[in-house]
């Protein structure tokens, strides 16, 4: 790759400039800031990416290079130059260019700019914003892995064969609804994979189509390097993207939160499993089914033995039937079983009201019936345990009499005294029952009524045995489907949460891949997990009221992820990618990495440790619409979601303090939290100071920061290029008489990405009242709020003129009613 550029005319000092770097794709686009006025020390150049075998596929070009003279207080050329040149090297060709970062970014466009810190120094800071492949290969994984789930609750509920008529209602119940979803995520998942193809971005034009409901809009990662001399260069990382939210179907109803408890106002109460107790269940009829036969089949040649009797053989059949029958107890004295006999009977006892027609064309009304037909009794919890208990005498009672047969009951002398004695008093009662001599009968006369009560225990243990865990998975099924509400709530709320976790995956893996070398944050991984913090400017007024309810429904369900650092089979970029697996309500993302990166690694995180998710939400509306909800609206929603993130997140800091006490700046974070509880408590309108506390108490404590607006745009670019300017001039001493200049000149190159990149509108930045031939304003003080205000154009001036017409209006109608009521009453 080669540097193209104009000889200089006078004394080169040194450079500054916006990098943009382009892949060899069809997107096209000029700078129009290298047409306009630079802010001074700005220039501005464009790269290319290297392809994956290193071939040159473009040069960069220095479309603008400025050169200034030193002056006599400002420090020799050579002291910046080389330091400059060197950080930009090797972070674009070493680590930029590792097929671990190539593995999880794309189409990277940066630029490189050039500040002033207070002592007169320089920062070179480098601001990348790169696509992502996981923006399709997430939702992909996710819609097979709900695609595989539901297929085996499909085939899991037609293996419980034939059941009673409400029960078989409500396994095609279940079934019909898992068809049908199973159909729709297939015909996604086959255009997701023809759009992946060439592709690896969705716009925001695409929010609402209906085979991209399952990829996140306008995805990127947002990335800023800030090097000085001396040091080394430091990443700061937030992901955007459009807020996580059903598009498609709308949001003429709402959004998750209000549909979800809706529907839970509406339905039945009724017993709800786990999958782990459902694995249980299946593997108890499995076992139950497998057992039954061999104890019939021992029983039958005992019997067949005792007609010409052969002690040796009869001994060794009889301890045969022995084993099976002991697994068998041992498999039926499980507390699963009895619970769920308890809830059928809690259920047929309990009365519905009405009737429902389930798929199959049966009108059941009230509870299932007897499973057995017998008269509603009294349930007895001791009557499981007397079944299986019978099964077992039963067993001695033939142990007994084989024994007698033989002359000897040696297995009576090795029995504990307690079963002895039980034992004895069953041969005692059998001996009791058959006074006739051993003599005057066959020996498979005297063992077969002992052998017809065995098997009769075991067909009862069986019987209840299945009807209690067909109940089991039946009832987990119906609770991971029919609890969720119809097919269109739950395809819903699976799009939502597909849309939230490939931002969290791409979010997560940047974060690993910062923190290798620092065995700190890997203890505060295995420790308290990863903090994730959502970052939302939505408002609290029509549509967006229903994609703040969706959002806070996916942030939430995200709390459910874990993920596990796995070793790559090899450096290729399909070895590296994440690997999802798992079903709804416990998916682990697999995070490979190369075999030498993954050895430096701590021995918890290498032997598979789970590192879990703990996801919050802040949301401060921002825009026109946000002033119309906190005059005339309700903005209870959003205070709820910023109380209750609040409390996790003081819960998550209290956790890694205690955890690990001596972690850097740890202490520090009680006052952030104290300054963010004063904040919520303010309620002041457009309080956009709980946002940037918020950020900062994540980055602390090294958690995965994303921003969201509707579309990821207008108020999301305004949201970025405000924290990156906060943190240079907190972290990084820039100067205060240059923070409005580079707020300025960072929105307007991200103004100029947009348009190249089709993220943002030809018209600009429309809501935060930035348009192309508009230079942006300087900030007037340091407070987040003066400089997220929006400065709207005259054209969306229309929402001031609705107030103030409304509200006169209002004071008229106050008045005209008080002069009816006094006319009326006097």
């Amino acid at each position: 790759m080669q540097l193209v550029a104009p000889p200089p005319q006078r004394k080169a000092t040194s450079f500054s400039s916006c990098v943009g770097v382009m892949t060899s794709t069809d997107r096209t686009g000029t700078d129009e800031d290298s047409r306009g006025q630079q802010p001074e020390g700005l220039t501005m150049t464009r790269l290319t990416e290297m392809a994956d075998g290193g071939n040159e596929v473009g040069e960069v070009k220095v479309s603008h290079l400025q050169m200034e003279e030193e002056g006599e207080d400002q420090a020799p050329p050579e002291h910046k130059c080389p330091a400059l040149c060197d950080a930009l090297h090797g972070s674009i060709q070493d680590k930029e260019n590792s097929p671990m970062m190539r593995a999880v970014l794309c189409a990277q466009v940066c630029k490189l700019y050039r500040f002033q810190t207070d002592d007169r120094r320089w920062l070179l800071v480098k601001e990348q914003m790169s696509e992502t492949p996981l923006s399709f290969s997430v939702p992909k994984q996710l819609l097979s892995a709900l695609v595989q789930e539901l297929t085996s609750r499909v085939l899991d509920l037609r293996e419980l064969g034939q059941l009673l008529p409400h029960w078989d209602g409500l396994r095609c119940d279940v079934i019909s609804l898992c068809n049908h979803l199973i159909g729709c995520y297939q015909e996604t998942l086959t255009e997701i994979g023809k759009l992946s193809a060439s592709s690896c971005f969705k716009s925001s034009l695409s929010k609402s189509d209906r085979h991209l409901q399952f990829v996140p809009t306008n995805l990127h990662s947002q990335r800023m390097e800030v090097t000085s001399s001396g040091s080394a260069g430091v990443w700061y990382e937030v992901i955007t993207f459009g807020a996580p939210a059903d598009h498609h179907y709308g949001f003429k109803h709402g959004g998750l939160k209000r549909l979800v408890s809706k529907h839970s106002r509406h339905r039945n109460r009724s017993t709800s499993y786990s999958r782990d107790e459902s694995f249980r269940a299946r593997d108890l009829l499995v076992s139950v089914s497998h057992l039954q036969p061999l104890i019939f089949g021992l029983a039958e040649e005992l019997l067949s033995i005792s007609l010409e009797p052969r002690a040796s053989e009869l001994l060794q059949v009889l301890d045969g039937l022995s084993q099976q029958v002991n697994r068998f107890v041992h498999a039926l004295k499980d507390e699963l079983v009895k619970s769920a006999l308890l809830a059928i009977h809690c259920e047929r006892a309990s009365h519905c009201s009405g009737s429902h027609a389930h798929s199959n064309g049966l009108l059941c009304e009230g509870s299932p019936p007897d499973p057995e037909g017998r008269p509603e009794v009294e349930y007895n919890e001791e009557d499981w345990d007397l079944t299986w208990t019978n099964v077992a005498k039963s067993l001695n009672c033939i142990i007994a009499m084989v024994d007698r047969l033989l002359g000897r009951e040696p297995h009576l002398q090795e029995q504990p005294p307690a079963e002895r004695q039980d034992n004895s008093e069953d041969s005692k009662s059998y001996n009791t029952a058959s006074p006739c001599s051993s003599s005057e009968f066959s020996w498979q006369e005297q063992l077969l009524p002992l052998v017809i009560t065995l098997r009769d225990c075991v067909r009862e243990a069986v019987a209840k045995a299945r009807t209690a865990m067909t109940f089991v998975v039946l009832q987990e099924a119906v609770g991971a489907t029919m609890t969720h509400g119809p097919a269109k709530m739950l395809h819903r709320r699976h799009a939502v949460f597909s849309q939230a976790l490939s931002a969290v995956v791409c979010g997560f893996v940047l974060k690993l891949y910062g923190g290798l070398e620092d065995p700190e944050f890997q203890r505060q991984l295995l420790s308290v997990g990863i903090l994730v913090q959502f970052e939302g400017l939505l408002s609290t007024y029509g549509e967006e009221v229903g994609m703040l309810e969706d959002m806070e429904v996916g942030v939430a369900d995200l709390r459910s992820v874990v993920f596990k650092v796995t070793e790559a089979k090899t450096d290729q970029l399909k070895d590296l990618l994440p690997i999802l697996r798992g079903t709804w309500g416990c998916f682990v993302v697999e995070v490979p990495l190369p075999p030498e990166t993954f050895s430096s690694l701590l021995e918890e995180l290498k032997a598979g440790c789970l590192i879990r998710v703990e996801s919050i939400l802040f949301n401060i509306g921002i825009n026109q619409q946000q002033s119309v909800a906190e005059r005339f609206g309700d903005s209870s929603l959003q205070e709820s979601v910023n109380l209750q993130s609040c409390e996790r997140l003081r819960a998550y800091c209290d956790a890694l303090r205690d955890a690990l006490p001596h972690t850097a700046g740890i202490q520090s974070l009680s006052e952030s939290l104290s300054s963010l509880d004063r904040s919520l408590e303010a309620k002041k309108r457009k309080n956009v100071e709980v946002l940037w506390i918020a950020a900062s108490v994540c980055r602390s404590v090294n958690g995965v920061r994303l921003t969201s607006c509707k579309s990821a745009k207008d108020r999301t670019a305004m949201s970025v290029t405000l924290e990156q300017c906060q943190i240079l001039r907190e972290h990084h001493s820039l100067s205060q008489q240059h923070f409005s200049t580079s707020l300025d000149c960072m929105r307007r190159s991200r103004l100029s990405w947009g348009q190249m990149l089709g993220c943002y509108a030809h018209s600009g930045f429309t809501l935060s009242g930035l348009d192309p031939g508009e230079q942006p304003s300087g900030l007037q003080g340091s407070w987040p709020p003066l400089c997220l205000a929006p400065k709207a154009p005259r054209r969306h001036l229309y929402p001031v003129a609705f107030l103030l017409v409304t509200s006169h209006l209002l004071v008229l109608w106050l008045i005209f009613s008080l002069v009816i009521l006094l006319a009326k009453y006097q």
